[in-house]
């Protein structure tokens, strides 16, 4: 157990924070699979950028790998350009 004062503040921190960063990630997955389950291409191209703003958003906090978010971007970009063909 953390005996300084400082170690008990950074777990709290710590507790706080991991609220934080499950809440944003778990609802940019839900936003990724409601994207997935468009069928109407407009709505998913306007849907999009908002997504994509989202995957930017928990990589450039270092939540997920950039590598990650690249591919995740790229596949649902595709998803959306193959709609209505």
């Amino acid at each position: 157990m953390a005996h300084h004062k400082s170690a008990k503040k950074r777990i709290r921190q710590d507790a706080k924070k991991r609220i934080y960063n499950r809440y944003y990630k778990k609802s940019t997955r839900t936003y990724i699979q409601n994207l997935r389950n468009i069928e109407d291409k407009e709505k998913a191209v306007e849907f999009l950028p908002k997504v994509i703003s989202m995957i930017d958003r928990l990589v450039k906090k270092n939540l997920w790998h950039k590598n990650k978010g690249a591919n995740l971007k790229s596949k649902l970009s595709r998803y959306v350009n193959s709609l209505g063909n």
